[in-house]
């Protein structure tokens, strides 16, 4: 059995020079690093540029002053610890503040640093929490990374969730399917598992999180075939993100080899402002217009892709921008307000919803419950 080797401590990465290795701690004294030598191997080191050395290894815009840490306000939306519910049919569980892979410009950024705990060991509160609420109906295992939890304590909460009769979708958030495939194909036991509990009627669903085409490798295709075979549903979503994969080229083929693998083209979403991912981010004019170029390059099945802000209001939909202004709509909604329709001035500079001038008569922050510590 191939078995990748984590690495914690930028020192071990043998491919940086000394002296960027020294320059580096700094981050990862403040922000957690983790990658693998399989992931690690599809970068090319020759090039200072390499997108896929962009998702993973620190750099020192990351200290950058710029952002909040929760731009979603998820602190909002926790019921009880670990257990999130913003939508009326949607719970989510914080299962894991690890990741497969720590992505530099990931929007729970927080959940990298060590003074912040938000996942939970016992998940007993939220399950009993879905249990008393009928009218969820799916449950996101999410953090962090679900996949990185050991197969027996996916098994526990997996099972957990099957005596509930009222939910009929579990999903399971996770960057593994690309960044360590072996996890998932050589673990029968996994297969297994999915294979008892997505049937018909209630089906598991991976969320993947493939932000490049250089991510599907033979082996993760090896990985997707095994999450087919065993009854899993496998889509995808990424931001777009500046340096990696902000090029209507790169996008269009991203949708295409997901369709061609039988992954489904889920979300685009434009990257939120959170502390520490100034260099990722690009106005939203710009996001839309990639994202139609690269649409244009692929098929419909492709093309069934939304481009979202996970809004502290919902998700909003970007439906066009076009001549200063942007179209926009309530595909998901904190208020209820679903599929509400906004049309607002969208100046060059605006990379988010807040941007927009206007914007604020269409929601109202919700009180502060925050449960997420104060961290600046």
């Amino acid at each position: 059995m191939q078995k990748v080797r984590y690495i914690t401590d930028i020192s071990k990465v043998a491919m940086l020079s000394e002296t960027e290795k020294e320059k580096l701690k700094e981050i990862t004294g403040k922000f957690a690093f983790r990658v693998n030598d399989y992931y690690l191997s599809l970068i090319d080191w020759d090039d200072p540029g390499d997108p896929i050395r962009r998702l993973v290894i620190p750099s020192e815009g990351e200290l950058a002053e710029y952002g909040c840490w929760d731009a979603s306000d998820e602190g909002m939306n926790y019921v009880v610890p670990g257990c999130q519910h913003k939508y009326r049919t949607t719970a989510l569980l914080i299962v894991s503040e690890v990741c497969g892979a720590y992505c530099r410009y990931c929007f729970r950024k927080r959940l990298f640093r060590n003074d912040v705990k938000e996942a939970q060991t016992d998940v007993a509160p939220g399950l009993e929490y879905i249990r008393n609420h009928p009218e969820i109906n799916n449950v996101l295992l999410t953090g962090g990374d679900s996949l990185i939890l050991s197969t027996s304590k996916l098994r526990f909460i997996i099972e957990s969730l099957r005596s509930i009769d009222h939910v009929k979708i579990i999903r399971l958030g996770s960057k593994i399917p690309v960044f360590n495939p072996m996890r998932i194909y050589q673990d029968e036991e996994l297969l297994e598992l999915i294979r008892t509990y997505s049937s018909e009627d209630k089906r598991i669903y991976v969320m993947a999180h493939i932000n490049h085409p250089r991510e599907i490798t033979p082996e993760a295709k090896q990985a997707f075939r095994a999450l087919h075979n065993a009854g899993a549903i496998v889509v995808n979503q990424t931001p777009v993100l500046k340096g990696i994969n902000d090029d209507p080229a790169v996008l269009g083929e991203l949708l295409d080899r997901l369709s061609w693998a039988g992954v489904t083209p889920y979300y685009f979403f434009v990257n939120r402002p959170i502390a520490g991912n100034r260099e990722f981010v690009l106005p939203l004019e710009r996001v839309y217009n990639i994202v139609e170029e690269a649409k244009a390059r692929t098929s419909g099945l492709g093309k069934r892709v939304r481009l979202s802000m996970s809004h502290s209001s919902g998700k909003i939909e970007i439906l066009a921008i076009e001549d200063g202004k942007a179209y926009l709509k309530y595909h998901q909604s904190r208020a209820q307000e679903y599929g509400k329709f906004m049309i607002l001035e969208c100046p060059p500079d605006a990379e988010w919803f807040d941007d927009l001038p206007g914007s604020e008569k269409h929601w109202t922050h919700p009180a502060s419950t925050s449960q997420i510590p104060q961290l600046l």
